[in-house]
C-alpha cells in the first residue's frame, strides 16, 4: 500500500501539470454512459495511457480518458471508462483512479454503472439511486498495510451512499418528471451473466440489482471520506422462471437510451449542490 502511496503521487504531479481546475465533485461513468462527459466544459482532456501508473481500460464501450471541467457550474473531474475485477486487475487498481481523485480535492463522487434488474417492479432504462450494497467480490481494496493518510483502518460503512445525496437526487427528479428508484446493489466478478439460480438467490438476499463494478470503488471513497451519490441504470430485468438472454450489446444500446435521463439528473443535482 505504501507503493502506492508513491504512485498516486507521481500521478497527480503529472495531472496537476495538465489541469488547473480543482476538482470538487468525482464522476465515474459506467458502461454506456460516456454521454454525459460531452455536457462537461472541458478545460483539460488526459488520456488514461499518459498518466504515470494508471490502469487501462479494455472494455469497448470505455473511452479511457480524464475529462477536468465544468459541469451545473462546479468544478469535476470525470472518469470516462473504469476498470473492472474481470479484466484481471486487482482492487487497489481498479480504484487507484479514486485515490487520485481524492488527493487532487474531490469531497463528493457521483459514481454511475448499468445494472442487471433483480427487482420484478423494475424496467429496463429505470434509474436506479443506490441505497446501499451487497459484495459479493471476494474482494476489498482496503486489504493490505493502511495508510493512515488515506483513511482509518476500520472505516464505518453505515451510511455508504449519503442519504443526504439521495434525498436531493429524488427531489431533482421529480422537478424534472425522470422516475428513480432506490435499491440495493449487488456486486459480483463477471464476466459471465448471472444463472437462474444465482438471480434466484440474489433477489432472495435482498438485492435489486446486479452489476460487476462500483462497490471497490465506494469503499475506497468512503475511506477516504468523500461523501457519495450511486446511480444504476437497469439493462434488463432478469425473471428466473422465464430467463432470457442478455447480450452485451443490448446491455450497452440501453443504457446508452437511458442516458440522457441520466445526464440531466446529474448535471441538475450538480446545478443544486
Amino acid at each position: 500500500m505504501r507503493r502506492q502511496l508513491g504512485q498516486v503521487s507521481e500521478s497527480v504531479a503529472y495531472l496537476k501539470k495538465k489541469t488547473e481546475i480543482q476538482p470538487q465533485i468525482g464522476i465515474v461513468l459506467g458502461t454506456g454512459l460516456g454521454g454525459l462527459a460531452d455536457r462537461i466544459q472541458a478545460a483539460s482532456i488526459v488520456p488514461y495511457e499518459e498518466i504515470p501508473h494508471f490502469p487501462i481500460s479494455t472494455v469497448t464501450s470505455h473511452a479511457g480518458r480524464l475529462i477536468f471541467g465544468s459541469l451545473g457550474g462546479k468544478n469535476v473531474m470525470a472518469k470516462q471508462g473504469r476498470f473492472h475485477y474481470y479484466e484481471g486487475y486487482e482492487a487497489k487498481e481498479i480504484t487507484f483512479s479514486i485515490r487520485i481523485m481524492a488527493a487532487m480535492g474531490v469531497q463528493t463522487l457521483i459514481i454511475s454503472n448499468a445494472a442487471g434488474g433483480l427487482n420484478p417492479e423494475f424496467e429496463a432504462g429505470d434509474l436506479v439511486l443506490i441505497r446501499d450494497h451487497i459484495n459479493l467480490t471476494g474482494q476489498n481494496p482496503l486489504r493490505g498495510d493502511n495508510v493512515d493518510e488515506w483513511g482509518p483502518r476500520f472505516p464505518d460503512m453505515t451510511e455508504p451512499y449519503s442519504h443526504a445525496l439521495i434525498g436531493l437526487a429524488e427531489k431533482t427528479a421529480r422537478a424534472l418528471d425522470i422516475k428513480v428508484h432506490q435499491g440495493v446493489y449487488v456486486g459480483v466478478t463477471g464476466p459471465s451473466m448471472e444463472t437462474a439460480a444465482e438471480t434466484r438467490f440474489l433477489r432472495f438476499i435482498g438485492a435489486d440489482i446486479v452489476g460487476m463494478s462500483t462497490i471497490s470503488e465506494v469503499i475506497v471513497a468512503l475511506h477516504s471520506g468523500m461523501s457519495v451519490l450511486g446511480i444504476s441504470v437497469v439493462t434488463n430485468v432478469n425473471d428466473p422462471d422465464d430467463y432470457q438472454p442478455a447480450p452485451i450489446e443490448q446491455v450497452i444500446a440501453t443504457a446508452e437510451r437511458a442516458g440522457p435521463k441520466l445526464v440531466s439528473l446529474v448535471e441538475e443535482i450538480l446545478k443544486r449542490m
